[in-house]
């Protein structure tokens, strides 16, 4: 059957600006790092796909390295657009990166103008697209000078290949370095992608912090993993399932879900159901949450195993308000547990 948009598909999703940008984006995306390799079903990735833009997720973000295997997931999403999305494209925000491992030799990951650029050819190729919306440079490059990573994502956006440029997992001191490069290049500095959540706070460190530098230098921020690998669920409570990703040490191990990490999540949870909320949509709404200069992040970023989880963690849009009594309370919990596994050097 013909895939038709829901007519009501923008009335109840919110829509933040990206930095001092034109573009916007929901307040929550999907991505695509899990259930959307060949692992996964392709009618279920379809349904989920199809119920997220209809809810008003029209932001679908990637990576090259996406699966598994590596690449599978643009190539199966290309083939979700072909089917459905094609007719949608200018509605669309679709991302993708670059910079982990990808292919053999020197030339197969990092940050060198080589690598980004033929990744950025064979995703394009995959999804079958002549542009993505956002490419990223997925993590600083210890080697390569970042004038030349950052040349590369202009030379993505001066080409046609990519309308906008972001980074990821860059530190403050990076991300300051790197947006100076691209306004001298021409090229703004889009966007930053980071880990965060209430168990990740690395984010608020420092001074200034990543957020006091993005709004310095006028970009916005989607955060990655704001439910902690599912940590921020009742997944652990009882026990590991033999499902988990920590049964199958997928970016978390048995090692890392510990009693005091556990009790924490506990007492989050009692505060949730206080709210009217699962512990997994307070821990969504709270990264979106206002602050006094407002949200730094303009986008959660999350995953679905299900149409049933994707609505139930999209819910969180409609309780997006704190009050200072609850923000002091989540606070008791809600402290760096060293779960930023993508933490980069200066």
């Amino acid at each position: 059957m013909t895939y038709v948009a829901a007519d009501n598909r923008y009335e109840s999703m919110p829509y933040r600006r990206v930095g001092r940008s034109g573009l916007k984006l929901p307040a929550i995306s999907l991505g695509l790092w899990h259930n959307f390799g060949d692992d996964k079903r392709f009618e279920e990735q379809r349904d989920i796909l199809r119920r997220a833009f209809d809810l008003g997720v029209n932001h679908f973000d990637l990576a090259n390295n996406y699966g598994p295997p590596d690449g599978s997931a643009e190539t199966n999403f290309g083939r979700h657009l072909r089917d459905d999305f094609r007719p949608y494209r200018d509605e669309l925000v679709i991302s993708t990166k670059a910079g982990y491992y990808m292919w053999p030799g020197p030339y197969g990951e990092w940050g060198s103008r080589k690598y980004l650029i033929s990744s950025l050819d064979q995703s394009l190729e995959r999804m079958g697209l002549e542009y993505v919306d956002i490419f990223y440079s997925h993590r600083p490059d210890p080697e390569t000078p970042l004038e030349e990573t950052m040349g590369a994502l202009d030379y993505a956006v001066r080409s046609g290949k990519a309308l906008y440029a972001g980074i990821s997992s860059y530190t403050p001191e990076q991300t300051l370095e790197a947006a100076r490069i691209l306004k001298e290049l021409g090229t703004p500095l889009l966007i930053h992608q980071p880990s965060y959540s209430m168990l990740n706070r690395w984010t608020e460190d420092g001074s200034p912090n990543l957020y006091e530098v993005l709004d310095q230098v006028g970009a916005g921020s989607i955060a990655f993993s704001p439910l902690a690998q599912g940590m921020l669920t009742d997944r652990y409570l009882h026990g590991i399932p033999a499902d988990s990703r920590a049964a199958k040490a997928r970016f978390l191990s048995e090692d890392s879900i510990t009693d005091e990490k556990l009790d924490r999540v506990r007492g989050l949870r009692k505060i949730a159901e206080g709210r009217g909320q699962s512990l997994a949509q307070m821990a969504i709404a709270w990264i979106l949450r206002d602050q006094p200069k407002g949200s730094p992040v303009t986008s959660a970023l999350v995953g679905a195993s299900s149409v049933r989880q994707l609505e139930d963690t999209l819910s969180a849009i409609n309780n997006l308000s704190f009050s200072d009594e609850e923000l002091t309370a989540i606070d008791e919990f809600a402290v760096e547990s060293d779960i930023n596994l993508w933490k980069q050097d200066a």
